[in-house]
């Protein structure tokens, strides 16, 4: 069958690529304009790759070659038409860093962690779902521990207008390929192995901005050691949100008590609140850290004019965050939405003006770190601005011990908080403990819940109306007794640094 499979495939391309043109490669009419703008988008999700060795997996004519060859030590351009490779090898051996090789990437082999990145640019629709799946198994051995490996898919259908007659490519729906590279380990002792963790994912933005279309995907993962013990016998921190904690019911069931496209504490009335203290320009960059559904952001670009970038770890968030865009009217120019890890994703220098964050860098212990990274991302005279659960700098109950631990979460006190944002960097910091109005909009919201009971649960059911309640009530316990707190901080980059 694979043999059948592979022949199909290079009658295909052998139909297709007749001359061996950018418009081939790319099966679109409009190529030659997509590209300009398209190429230097993909190159802009890599990582730094400088004085590394990367393989370029289906590389085709060489669109992407020289590109790579630019920065890195070496780049292996792999492809299984022999045509393509003789055209990339003809346009780029001058560059002297790049190994050609013709070969069906099913079956090649590499040498265990003997590579920096692996990019792959279209390649893996053209593949059996089994291929696939043994396929990232070999990428995984082949990099070296905190290597990456770039792919880009196009999804669910196709995106080029060239008409393909016979077509064996496979738009897989983008959870397939989540599953197939989540799933896939390698032992390396008794208590650790090795896996992909995602650092971005997202929809190419050219496609969506020419041709609106958002089933042009893009992810980067690392290879990472990993803990068996880690993250609730969930296989990622992010499989353990999406399922548990942020599963796409939960995040339902909060947006119904903090309001449309909302699931941090306030809604639109603490947002309207915070987002006065930043200033916003018209034109302005924005990152917003955790942005969930997208509420803060809409609030943002519709009124002050900016341009959201909102990353979340959550790929549940992010499939409601882009129906709510739709239905407020934001599109792409105005809010961006990733997948994305904040502790690995990474920015050019001085990209953002305001970077906000609502409710979620609780989740992460090393606060230092992810501040740094802050102050490096904003322009300098740039603001921060994030809400985020506290504690007491006293000793906490046995209860309140329990709850952090099985969140997962890691909390400081407000004023601990902001001693972290200084260690950063930052001046101008204000760290204000924000319990009493925490406690003052539970109280709130809990009152309101119970006054739409009926209509609750008819949206949902009786345990989901039992959730919400109850948990929150359980959050009123935990403020009452000293054990949880509230804060909000403001921080600014200096304008000389």
């Amino acid at each position: 069958m694979p043999a059948e499979i592979r022949k199909a495939m290079l009658d295909y391309w052998k139909e297709h690529s007749k001359e061996g043109s950018v418009k081939e490669m790319m099966l679109d009419t409009k190529a030659e304009e997509l590209t300009k703008e398209e190429l230097p988008e993909i190159l802009s999700y890599l990582p730094d790759f400088s004085g590394k060795t990367v393989i370029e997996l289906g590389a085709g004519i060489g669109r992407f070659t020289a590109e790579l060859a630019k920065k890195a030590e070496k780049v292996i351009a792999v492809d299984f038409m022999e045509d393509f490779v003789d055209k990339n090898k003809k346009a780029n051996h001058h560059l002297g860093n790049i190994e050609f090789l013709v070969a069906d990437v099913t079956k090649m082999e590499r040498p265990k962690d003997g590579v920096d990145m692996i990019f792959s640019n279209w390649l893996l629709m053209y593949l059996e779902d089994k291929e696939v799946q043994d396929l990232f198994g070999k990428l995984l051995t082949w990099l070296q521990p905190g290597g990456y490996l770039f792919i880009r898919e196009s999804c669910r259908h196709q995106s080029g207008d060239k008409d393909r007659g016979n077509n064996p490519t496979q738009y897989r729906n983008p959870e397939l390929y989540e599953a197939y590279y989540s799933s896939v380990m390698i032992p390396c002792d008794d208590q650790n192995f090795y896996g992909f963790d995602l650092v971005v994912s997202k929809s190419v933005h050219t496609y969506i901005k020419r041709k609106n279309n958002n089933n042009q995907m893009l992810w980067l993962l690392q290879k990472v050691k990993k803990d068996n013990s880690q993250n609730h016998g969930f296989k990622s921190f992010r499989e353990f949100l999406d399922k548990q904690q942020y599963s796409t019911r939960g995040i339902l069931l909060y947006e119904k008590i903090y309001g449309r496209a909302f699931v941090s504490t306030g809604g639109l009335e603490t947002t309207k609140e915070f987002v006065k203290m930043l200033d916003l320009q018209e034109g302005q960059k924005v990152l917003d850290v955790g942005g969930g559904i997208g509420g803060s952001a809409f609030h943002m670009s519709k009124n002050y004019g900016v341009k959201v970038t909102i990353i979340d770890l959550s790929s549940n968030m992010t499939h409601i965050g882009l129906d709510r865009a739709q239905e407020v009217g934001c599109n792409p120019d105005q809010v961006v939405f990733e997948v994305a890890d904040a502790t690995k994703r990474e920015y050019p220098a001085e990209s953002f003006d305001v970077i906000y964050s609502r409710d979620v860098i609780l989740h992460i212990s090393d606060k230092l770190a992810l501040f740094k990274k802050f102050f490096k991302f904003l322009k300098p005279g740039g603001k921060v601005l994030i809400s985020d659960y506290c504690c007491s700098p006293d000793n906490h109950s046995e209860n309140f011990k329990t709850y952090v631990k099985q969140r997962g979460y890691n909390l400081l006190s407000p004023a601990a908080y902001g001693k972290v944002l200084e260690a950063a960097g930052f001046v101008n910091v204000r760290a204000e403990d924000r319990t009493q109005q925490f406690a003052d909009i539970l109280r709130t919201e809990i009152e309101r819940t119970e006054r739409i009971k009926d209509e609750f649960i008819q949206e949902f059911d009786e345990t989901g109306y039992k959730i919400i309640v109850d948990g929150w009530k359980e959050k009123q316990g935990r403020v009452d007794l000293g054990d949880q707190r509230w804060g909000l901080f403001y921080a600014e980059k200096p304008t000389k640094v």
